[in-house]
């Protein structure tokens, strides 16, 4: 179902990257070289396509600022900063439990190998 509403905030909110760029901003705005640097292996295409998503969907606002060069920082807007403490749980959960998740891996595939 397409338009269930769970399904169309976890396209949004589910992307790695997406967790990363609010994860970035929870401390405040930032520009965009600013979380480019922040968050590793991110593209500036990715990046780009990321914050547009975000600020879409109204979790990060863009500030222009006119000046030479022209500033653009971005920043959380009261519903993205509701979102991080539920990353912050989903971050303390994937840590306590990576070892179990890595000990199932590694048994379905040595089952899948037999």
């Amino acid at each position: 179902m397409a338009a269930c509403p769970t399904r169309q905030v976890l396209a949004t909110v589910g992307d790695k990257w997406a967790s990363l760029v609010v994860n970035a901003l929870a401390e405040g705005s930032l520009r965009h070289g600013e979380l480019r640097t922040s968050i590793a292996g991110a593209s500036q295409k990715m990046l780009t396509q990321t914050l547009r998503t975000l600020e879409r969907d109204g979790m990060v606002t863009r500030t222009v600022t006119p000046s030479v060069p022209v500033r653009v920082d971005y920043e959380l807007t009261p519903l993205g900063h509701s979102l991080v403490p539920i990353l912050v749980a989903l971050k303390s959960w994937s840590e306590t439990h990576i070892g179990q998740i890595l000990q199932a891996r590694e048994d379905y595939d040595a089952a899948a190998a037999r």
